[in-house]
């Protein structure tokens, strides 16, 4: 076991942990890309990584900065147009698992990358869903990784840019999707699954080193617990060396370019 870790760092090797060796995953820029390598790293070296610019199977040696990084294109078994992309292996059903980040989550797991205040007048104008909404809708199911604090996790969202649960409940076979979408939301404190019925988050394990109390006091509404509540297991050496291995490299390419 690794003495040493950080909760960044344990956040992204829990969503790394979550993929398996057959699945074909959609991949979000910034954490979410991190968990993906790392998995494809250790545990689940033919996992299929798909990025929204088109390339299939890519293999970066360092995180892509964009979509559009040429190391994504450079290292994937092939690149297809971004049409294809969403009307062929998306919206065809064949992508098993999407990758999200995001500004903003409500209780029901509906992302917010659009704007904080009124959408004419808003306080923060972030950057866009981009194909998070298609992304959301469209794979198998939905991970999600964005770290915890009231700023992040709010009762009531300005603008839902992709749908997790909507209301909670049917809503989502209610409005006709097919997918499950968000099953998992891994943050810098703990893990979050949807209940079973209502949807709404429910803390299933908690990082070592923090407390229920703690992850209350940074969440923007009252936080439920799984009756069945563990300990997330803390990384193990192979885990923290291939992270920080990759972020290292990705520094120094990134830097020297």
């Amino acid at each position: 076991m690794s003495s040493a870790f950080t909760p960044t760092e344990m956040m992204t090797i829990a969503a790394a942990r979550a993929l398996t060796n057959d699945d074909v995953c959609f991949v979000g820029i910034g954490a979410p890309s991190a968990a993906c390598n790392v998995a494809r790293l250790t545990h689940a070296p033919d996992i299929t990584l798909i990025y929204e610019s088109g390339t299939i199977g890519t293999k970066p040696d360092v995180l892509p900065l964009s979509i559009g990084d040429g190391e994504l294109c450079d290292t994937a078994l092939c690149t297809v147009s971004v049409p294809e992309m969403f009307r062929y292996w998306l919206q065809g059903g064949r992508i098993t698992t999407g990758f999200l980040g995001g500004a903003q989550i409500d209780r029901f797991a509906n992302l917010n990358t659009t704007v904080v205040g009124e959408y004419e007048r808003p306080q923060v104008r972030l950057p866009g869903g981009g194909g998070a909404p298609e992304i959301a809708s469209n794979c198998g199911q939905i991970y999600i990784t964005i770290a915890l604090s009231k700023r992040g996790f709010v009762d009531h969202l300005d603008f839902i840019t992709s749908m997790g649960h909507g209301e909670g409940g049917d809503h989502r076979s209610r409005l006709g999707m097919k997918t499950k979408g968000p099953t998992r939301v891994i943050t810098d404190m703990c893990i979050f699954e949807p209940d079973p019925v209502t949807k709404e988050l429910t803390v299933v394990s908690i990082h070592n080193g923090f407390t229920r109390e703690q992850i209350t006091e940074n969440c923007g509404w009252p936080v439920r617990f799984s009756s069945s509540l563990t300990e997330t297991p803390v990384p193990t050496e192979r885990e923290i060396s291939v992270l920080r291995d990759i972020n290292a490299r990705t520094k120094k390419a990134h830097e020297a370019a």
